[in-house]
């Protein structure tokens, strides 16, 4: 009876998900920087191509070979905004928390359907730090920026 009825239940699955898997090799283009900042170029790509590689388990491929290509945009970069104040009694104000924000646009596409695979526009990514450590607060952000592509990709039904 007991098997009867478990057999008799909702039976569903996942089926899916991930990139499809014609998707091997990827492109990495460098990410256009709209901002002031020219070092995030080489920081963006350095971290998602570990992540397409690693975590996505993709070969990197030259654009023409590809079967899917990563591109975006960097949009914006503000790495001072203030968001935790101490007031002293002479009513001077310290900042001693801020705030680095990144945003970006990234997309994924499959080159052989040519059409995306995943796509984000004006993505913001935030990374908090204490005054006087905003590499911790822009090292959070890009790991940040690194999830959203990757659970981006995998998420794709």
């Amino acid at each position: 009876m007991v098997l009867g009825a478990s057999l008799s239940g909702c039976l569903y699955g996942f089926a899916g998900g991930g990139l499809p898997p014609t998707i091997k090799t990827v492109a990495l283009l460098p990410f256009d920087n709209q901002t002031a900042e020219p070092t995030l170029t080489q920081e963006v790509a350095a971290r998602v191509r570990d992540a397409v590689e690693s975590r996505l388990g993709l070969r990197q491929a030259s654009e023409s070979q590809a079967d899917a290509v990563v591109r975006g945009t960097i949009l914006r970069y503000e790495p001072d905004l203030p968001i935790q104040y101490n007031a002293t009694v002479g009513r001077q104000v310290n900042v001693t928390r801020r705030l680095v924000q990144i945003t970006v646009s990234v997309e994924i596409l499959d080159q052989k359907q040519g059409k995306p695979l995943w796509q984000r526009s004006s993505l913001v990514l935030e990374g908090d730090y204490e005054t006087g450590r905003e590499r911790e607060g822009r090292d959070k952000a890009l790991d940040k920026l690194v999830t959203n592509i990757v659970e981006g990709a995998q998420s794709q039904w």
